[in-house]
C-alpha cells in the first residue's frame, strides 16, 4: 500500500520549509547583500561576494522547491551539501556545536540538515516517490 504521508514526506517537506524561509528570508529582507557584501567580499572572495552570495540563497530556494516536487533530489542534496559544509568551516565552526544554549551559532544544525540530504539522496530513487 502506498501511502502519500510517509515518515520521508514529512523529512523532506520539513527541510524544504527550512531551505525555503532561509533563502527566501535573506533574499526578501536584503540581508543577502550584507552577506556578499560585508562578509564574503572580506573573507575573500571580492568582487565576486555579493552575486556568489546571490546563487547560495537562490540554491538554497531551489533545493526546497526541488524538495516538495520530489524531483532531482539527489542534484539538490549534490550542491547544497558543499554550501553547508563550507558554511561549517568558514562560520560555524568557530563559534562551536552549539547553535542555542550552551553556544550560539554552531555547527549542530548544518550537521543534522546534511546528514537529512545524505539520508534523501540515498533513498531517492528515480521516478519514486520517498
Amino acid at each position: 500500500m502506498n501511502r502519500i504521508v510517509t515518515p520521508t514526506f514529512v523529512l523532506r517537506i520539513t527541510l524544504a520549509a527550512v531551505f525555503f524561509m532561509h533563502g527566501f528570508l535573506s533574499v526578501s529582507t536584503g540581508a543577502v547583500n550584507n552577506f556578499g557584501n560585508q562578509y564574503l567580499n572580506h573573507a575573500g572572495f571580492a568582487p565576486f561576494g555579493l552575486p556568489l552570495a546571490w546563487a547560495i540563497k537562490l540554491s538554497h530556494v531551489g533545493c526546497a522547491i526541488l524538495l516538495i516536487l520530489n524531483r532531482y533530489v539527489r542534484l539538490a542534496a549534490i550542491v547544497t551539501i558543499p554550501i553547508l559544509i563550507v558554511g561549517i568551516i568558514m562560520i560555524h565552526a568557530a563559534e562551536g556545536w552549539f547553535v542555542v544554549g550552551a553556544g550560539r551559532n554552531g555547527m549542530e544544525f548544518n550537521v543534522v540538515l546534511i546528514s537529512v540530504l545524505l539520508y534523501l539522496a540515498i533513498i531517492n530513487k528515480k521516478g519514486g516517490i520517498a
